[in-house]
């Protein structure tokens, strides 16, 4: 019997890759050919990422990411109301202008995982709804873009979703992100 391959960045991506999937099929299937990657391989990626999350006795979340992921490119320590926590940068290659970040508190405790706009980079000019393009932009971009947006839960945990008002006519609008990705715009009263 033969070792599994590493779980390793390649991997993660395309556990990412699959959850956007639903939203942005055709993004993440040339996103998929760029790695690669098979459909195969992409299934094979999200079973062993949910078997080591569901793992009686896996690592932690924050060692979880270590290990697959390798030591973060930065580490920086933040104040989130009245607690310190530290975010932890890893680039990604399939997103350059990105990183994913986790956000750990006291004893190594995952607060957020998502993707967020790299460092000394600059995203894209959000003036209307009409500027969101899939896979352009993060949460933080489109609530500063916006405010003041509203957060909403998302349909699964790696889901986020924001209300906003489109200045552009005055409307309602519901942005949705995977992974802290910008997916796809909705009517306000979705």
């Amino acid at each position: 019997m033969t070792a599994p391959a590493p779980f390793g960045p390649l991997q993660f991506q395309l556990v990412l890759l699959r959850r956007m999937a639903d939203h942005q099929p055709d993004l993440v299937e040339d996103a998929r050919h760029e790695l690669s990657a098979s459909l195969a391989d992409m299934r094979e990626a999200n079973r062993r990422w949910q078997a080591m999350l569901r793992a009686p006795r896996g690592r932690g979340a924050l060692r979880r990411y270590r290990s697959v992921l390798g030591e973060p490119e930065s580490s920086v320590r933040r104040t989130v109301g009245d607690l310190e926590c530290d975010a932890l940068l890893w680039p990604l290659p399939l997103w350059p202008d990105l990183r994913f970040e986790v956000m750990a508190g006291p004893g190594g405790a995952v607060w957020n995982e998502w993707l967020v706009r790299a460092p000394g980079t600059a995203g894209p000019e959000l003036r209307t709804a009409a500027d969101l393009r899939p896979w352009s932009c993060t949460v933080d971009e489109v609530a500063r873009a916006f405010a003041p947006a509203r957060p909403m839960e998302g349909s699964a945990p790696t889901r986020w979703a924001l209300a906003f008002t489109d200045p552009a006519g005055n409307r309602p609008r519901v942005a949705e992100f995977t992974w802290g990705l910008f997916q796809r715009l909705l009517p306000g009263g979705a």
